[in-house]
């Protein structure tokens, strides 16, 4: 899947999402392109950058609305 950006209401990137086929996940990165987290398709799963659960389900566009 190419990248979908996240943007406010103004047209500013707020982040973006890329999902990964080869792995399983999906990334979350901030409009500087840091990685925030990730959700791993298999588990169903959302974890942040450094491992560390978040949620069951995908929660990532909260995460770069949140971050």
């Amino acid at each position: 899947m190419p990248r979908e950006y996240l943007r406010d209401p103004s047209g500013r990137v707020l982040g973006s999402l890329e999902d990964n086929s080869v792995s399983g996940r999906i990334e979350a990165r901030d409009a500087a392109g840091r990685r925030l987290g990730y959700y791993d398709k298999k588990l169903n799963e959302t974890r942040d950058a450094a491992g560390h659960l978040i949620s069951k389900g995908n929660v990532l566009p909260g995460l770069v609305l949140f971050q």
